[in-house]
C-alpha cells in the first residue's frame, strides 16, 4: 500500500474520487493539480494541507497563490509545476487523472522518478505507449490502471504467465445511445450525450462512451498495457456494467472481473496494491442481478470504435492523431459549436489529413498531437 500521493487533475471525477479513496484509506495526499477550477481546489488544498499544488494555467494560478497565502502551500504552475508535482520527494504513486496528452511529460517524469504510476489517463498510452512502457521497464516503475476495464483485465491476469493469455475481452455498456442509427444522433444534445446509463464521469469521458471512442481509446490503451495484437482484443457490448471485462486463457477458459460500477474500487485497489483492504462501496446483489446480456459492436452505426481499431492496426502516431483531433471535436461539441455525428468526421479527417509517423520521439509524439489539434480548429 502507498504512503503518499499526488493527484494529476485533482478537480476531475477521477480526481475527485481518488481524494475521497485516500483520505478514507489513511493515504497523505502530499501534491495536487488542477488546470482552472480554483475554487475547488482551494477547497481541496485545504481539506489536504499537500506540500505541493500546481495550476496548469498561469492566470489561475496567480489567483490560487493569493487565495492560499495564508498557508505554507508550496504552488508551482504550467507544465514545469505538473512535473514537480509528478516528482516530488517523498510520493511513491501518482494518479494520473488528468485529460489529453497534457499528461503525457508529468507522467513520464513520474516514472524516472520511480513512482508508481495508478494510470487513469488513457491519452498517455494512446499516444506514447511503446515509449511509456519501455520506460516503465527500465526505470522499475510499476503502471496499475484505474479505468475500470483495464482493472479488471489487470485482476484476471494476477499470478498468470504471458503465455497462459488467449485473448483480452474488453467490454462496454454501449452508451445511452445503444442501438439507434447514425442519422437519428444527428441533433443529439450534450445534455443527453453526457448522460450516461450506469457510470457518473466527466463530460469529456462521458461523449467519449457515447460515440464509442472511449472504447477505441481503451482498446489502444490494452494492447500496451498487456503487450498484446489488437487481433488478441475482442470488444464485447455489455450493458449492465457488472462485468467490467474478462480475459479468455490459452485453454479456452474465461475469467472474469465481476462489481457495481463505481471508479471508487479500482482507484482503491490502485492504492493498496498487491493487497487489498475493506471498502466503503456498496456489493454486488447477485439475487437483484435479473440477466447479464451481451452483443457485438456495432462498428457502422458508432463508426469511432471502428476508427480507433484501424488505427491501432496502423500504428505510428495515427492513435495520437484521432486521440487529438477527437479532444478538440468533443470540447467543441460540449460549447454547442460542432454538431455530435461530426465528432466523427474530424477525428477520421484528421487520421486522413494529418502526416502520421513512426511514434519514435517524445517531440515527433507531440507535434503529431498538436497537427491534429490545428486541423480540427480550421476545418471544423
Amino acid at each position: 500500500m502507498v504512503n503518499a500521493i499526488t493527484i494529476l487533475g485533482c478537480t476531475g471525477s477521477i480526481g475527485r474520487q481518488t481524494a475521497a479513496v485516500a483520505e478514507r484509506s489513511g493515504v497523505r495526499v502530499a501534491a495536487l493539480t488542477a488546470n482552472r477550477k480554483i475554487d475547488l481546489l482551494e477547497e481541496q488544498a485545504r481539506r489536504f494541507r499537500p506540500d505541493f499544488v500546481a495550476v496548469y494555467n498561469e492566470a489561475a494560478a496567480r489567483k490560487f497563490r493569493l487565495a492560499v497565502a495564508d498557508t505554507p502551500i508550496r504552488v508551482g504552475s504550467g507544465m514545469e509545476g505538473l512535473i514537480e508535482a509528478a516528482t516530488l520527494e517523498g510520493v511513491d504513486c501518482v494518479v494520473t487523472a488528468v485529460s489529453g496528452s497534457v499528461g503525457l511529460r508529468p507522467t513520464l517524469a513520474a516514472i524516472d522518478a520511480g513512482k508508481r504510476i495508478a494510470l487513469a489517463n488513457k491519452e498517455t498510452l494512446v499516444c506514447a505507449g511503446d515509449m511509456v512502457m519501455a520506460r516503465a521497464a527500465e526505470k522499475g516503475a510499476e503502471i496499475v490502471p484505474v479505468d475500470s476495464e483495464h482493472s479488471a483485465i489487470f485482476q484476471c491476469l494476477m499470478g498468470r504467465g504471458e503465455r497462459e493469455l488467449g485473448k483480452i475481452l474488453l467490454t462496454g455498456s454501449g452508451g445511452p445511445f445503444r442501438g439507434r442509427k447514425r442519422e437519428s444522433l444527428e441533433d443529439i444534445t450534450p445534455a443527453q450525450a453526457v448522460a450516461h446509463p450506469n457510470w457518473s464521469m466527466g463530460a469529456k469521458i462521458s461523449v467519449d462512451s457515447s460515440t464509442l471512442m472511449n472504447k477505441g481509446l481503451e482498446f489502444v490503451e490494452a494492447m500496451h498495457l498487456f503487450r498484446v495484437t489488437p487481433d488478441e482484443i475482442q470488444v464485447v457490448i455489455h450493458p449492465q456494467s457488472v462485468i467490467h471485462s474478462m480475459v479468455e486463457l490459452v485453454d479456452g477458459t474465461v475469467i472474469a472481473q465481476l462489481g457495481v460500477p463505481d471508479m471508487g474500487l479500482p482507484i482503491q485497489l490502485a492504492l493498496t496494491y498487491p493487497e487489498r483492504t475493506p471498502s466503503m462501496f456498496a456489493h454486488l446483489d447477485f439475487w437483484k442481478l435479473r440477466d447479464l446480456s451481451f452483443e457485438e459492436p456495432d462498428l457502422v452505426n458508432f463508426p469511432c470504435l471502428r476508427l480507433a481499431m484501424d488505427c491501432a492496426r496502423r500504428g505510428g502516431t495515427a492513435p495520437c492523431v484521432m486521440s487529438a483531433a477527437n479532444e478538440v471535436a468533443v470540447h467543441k461539441f460540449l460549447r454547442g459549436e460542432l454538431g455530435y455525428n461530426r465528432i466523427y468526421d474530424a477525428a477520421a479527417g484528421a487520421v486522413e489529413t494529418v502526416n502520421w509517423t513512426k511514434a519514435d520521439s517524445l517531440e515527433t509524439i507531440l507535434a503529431s498531437d498538436e497537427a491534429a489539434r490545428a486541423y480540427v480548429k480550421e476545418h471544423f
